[in-house]
């Protein structure tokens, strides 16, 4: 590989008009890719973390929880489109229950905030080029958010793909956009600053940014949380939970060796021979679930003074430059992951919080269950479960892998699965109204076949013998 030096990927971004602090982030990460740099953190630099806050140990009042709404903005990242299930639009505009989008779900959940504790905080979309349009117009539904003083989304940036021989931005002239790409969502920190928001978020007297993905309709804003963060003092917060066999290869929190420092590791930052070290729950207990409180004095103090290099862990993505084309180019994504901050806040902590602030939906299995009668939405429209045992395991075959195959597949709703452990379905089957699953049950078909309508299903269902 022979880098020549970071000057036309600059130029691209700055035709592009990419921010000065996105193209100085970029830069800084060119120059370690350059120099060799791996992206990993070696099990031998960390301790696992022990000792921790815990959410229900937090005790609040009412009037402070009040006082704590009015100082906090609620960042929702929003720039995916949910490729991975066949969706060309935002991934927040996909139904997630009765009816609702994500987007109408999290916008209830705010103004049922307003209605319990008569203070909302303002609701902020970091979009991308390809989301806005669609995103704010599923807000327009909902009058109370336009009236907020802050805008209602900003911009993530983007960069270009690199060429994973030379590090020189990628050609790609069968359609240029494949050339770009996001940074990754370490880049929320310069998107904001550079968008100005940063500097009205903190004029208008907010104290707090809770930042989680669109798709993680768990990831409310915690007035309890917001209120025990202003009391303490604490300028960043990420939000762990339990690892369990199902989370071994999500990031993990961790105490680092050298200084005592929490960081966060992905899975991208282990090498191979370290990943049984890595999954290991006994060990690294706490997972990251991507809700974090940031403290906005403290970050433009930091952006400040790092001239916004916040020095995030690089993360190398490897790819081809068209996802759909494995015969496309090899390319080089450069990324940052958000939680990764963590380590740049002196006296950061991480929180201990309930499994049920975590419930992203990345594929059809979790649409399901999320669309099942295990949840349902209570009346500030949080997802609450009406089980009091394990949530069932669902498992369906790539038949069902894009939402408009498994919309085609339910079209009288999902199954019932309140008194069901598992769920598996191998083959292509089409389910009836009032279907229901009881225990650990396997639908299998050979050829594409039909459960009629009021079916109970028990063990494995064979349906084309």
């Amino acid at each position: 590989m022979t880098a020549k030096g970071p000057e036309s990927a600059v130029l691209k971004m700055t035709e592009r008009g990419v921010d000065r602090r996105a193209i100085a982030v970029f830069e800084d990460y060119w120059r370690q890719l350059a120099d060799g740099a791996q992206g990993t953190i070696p099990e031998e630099t960390i301790e696992p973390l022990v000792e921790l806050p815990e959410l229900a140990a937090i005790e609040v009042s009412d009037d402070e929880r009040r006082q704590a709404l009015a100082q906090v903005a609620v960042i929702k990242l929003n720039g995916g489109l949910g490729t991975s299930m066949g969706m060309s639009g935002p991934k927040s505009a996909l139904v997630a229950r009765d009816g609702l989008t994500f987007l109408d779900v999290i916008a209830r959940q705010l103004v049922g905030l307003e209605e319990r504790y008569g203070s909302r905080p303002p609701l902020v979309l970091m979009n991308s080029f390809r989301t806005r349009e669609a995103s704010l117009e599923i807000l327009e539904r909902y009058p109370q958010l336009a009236r907020q003083a802050l805008p209602l989304d900003f911009l993530q940036n983007m960069e270009p793909k690199l060429d994973a021989a030379t590090l020189e931005p990628v050609q790609w002239p069968d359609d240029p956009e494949l050339e770009w790409c996001p940074p990754g969502h370490g880049d929320v920190y310069v998107a904001l600053a550079a968008s100005g928001l940063l500097q009205q978020m903190r004029d208008a007297g907010i104290r707090y940014a809770f930042i989680s993905n669109a798709d993680n309709l768990g990831a409310t804003c915690d007035p309890d949380i917001a209120a025990w963060l202003i009391a303490e003092g604490i300028p960043f917060a990420a939000e762990v939970a339990e690892r369990t066999v199902n989370d071994r290869k999500g990031g993990h929190v961790a105490v680092r060796r050298s200084d005592g420092r929490l960081i966060l590791r992905e899975s991208a930052m282990v090498v191979e021979e370290e990943q049984d070290l890595f999954q290991d729950t006994g060990r690294h207990q706490w997972f990251n679930t991507n809700n974090l409180w940031v403290g906005l004095d403290e970050l433009d103090a930091l952006l400040t003074a790092r001239d916004g290099v916040l020095g995030l862990p690089i993360i190398i993505n490897r790819k081809t430059v068209d996802p759909t084309r494995p015969d496309s180019p090899r390319i080089i994504q450069i990324e940052s992951a958000m939680g990764t901050a963590v380590e740049a806040f002196e006296g950061s902590v991480a929180l201990r919080v309930p499994r049920s602030r975590f419930r992203p939906v990345k594929t059809t299995n979790e649409l399901l269950l999320l669309r099942s009668d295990v949840f349902e939405l209570d009346e500030t429209s949080r997802i609450v479960s009406r089980i009091d045992h394990k949530e069932p395991r669902v498992s369906l075959d790539d038949a069902y892998k894009f939402v408009t195959d498994f919309d085609a597949r339910f079209p009288s709703g999902v199954p019932s699965l309140r008194q069901c452990t598992s769920f598996a379905v191998e083959g292509d089957v089409t389910f009836g109204a009032d279907v229901s699953a009881v225990g650990d049950v396997v639908v299998e078909a050979t050829e594409p076949a039909q459960v009629a309508d009021g079916t109970r299903l028990e063990g494995r269902v064979r349906l084309s013998e």
